[in-house]
């Protein structure tokens, strides 16, 4: 089942990059697998303050510690559906810092979110976050009513948090567009 939902969330990408209707491809029945490989295992991200991540990600999103490497450094953190791996960059003062127009790598990581009252709780604790920079708050990915938002964790990763038509109410899908941004 897990692999069904995922496939599912790929082809919901997959539309809304090509320029399709992401409300369609949200509707549409899973797509059968066709590849060799399956679904992400982890992401590993290069960030500048190793304990600030981490305590971002254990104390504002609920993650679980899962380990690490202290000769790297790197620690790990998991949701029980998301493992993430966090790797302290060698000279956090010359590193290049993140740039999703100019360099190669990471554009962004988004994740899912439980239901709308917890995005938005999100938001009200990244804006009280000292080292989180939120780019944007909740609003409707392209039509909607599917919600996102963007932030900056405390090195400059971008990460997207978003909430699927699938996981709103009736009610909640009939919601005008909350946009933030003019």
């Amino acid at each position: 089942m897990r692999i069904l939902r995922d496939q599912a969330r790929i082809a919901i990408l997959a539309a809304a990059l090509a320029g399709g209707s992401t409300l369609a491809a949200q509707e549409a029945a899973p797509p059968e697998p066709d590849g060799e490989t399956l679904d992400l295992n982890h992401i590993g991200l290069a960030v500048s303050d190793l304990e600030a991540s981490t305590a971002f990600f254990v104390e504002t999103l609920g993650f679980k510690p899962a380990g690490g490497n202290p000769e790297y450094p790197a620690n790990f953190v998991f949701n029980g559906g998301l493992f993430v791996t966090l790797w302290q960059v060698t000279d956090p003062e010359t590193a290049v810092p993140f740039d999703r127009k100019n360099n190669v790598g990471l554009h962004h990581m988004a994740i899912n979110v439980r239901d709308l009252a917890t995005l938005h709780a999100l938001h009200r604790r990244f804006l009280d976050h000292p080292r989180v920079t939120v780019e944007f708050g909740p609003e409707f990915l392209g039509n909607g009513p599917t919600t996102h938002m963007m932030i900056r964790d405390p090195s400059g990763l971008r990460l997207e948090f978003i909430v699927s038509r699938g996981r709103m109410s009736a009610e909640e899908q009939a919601l005008p567009n909350p946009r933030t941004r003019d």
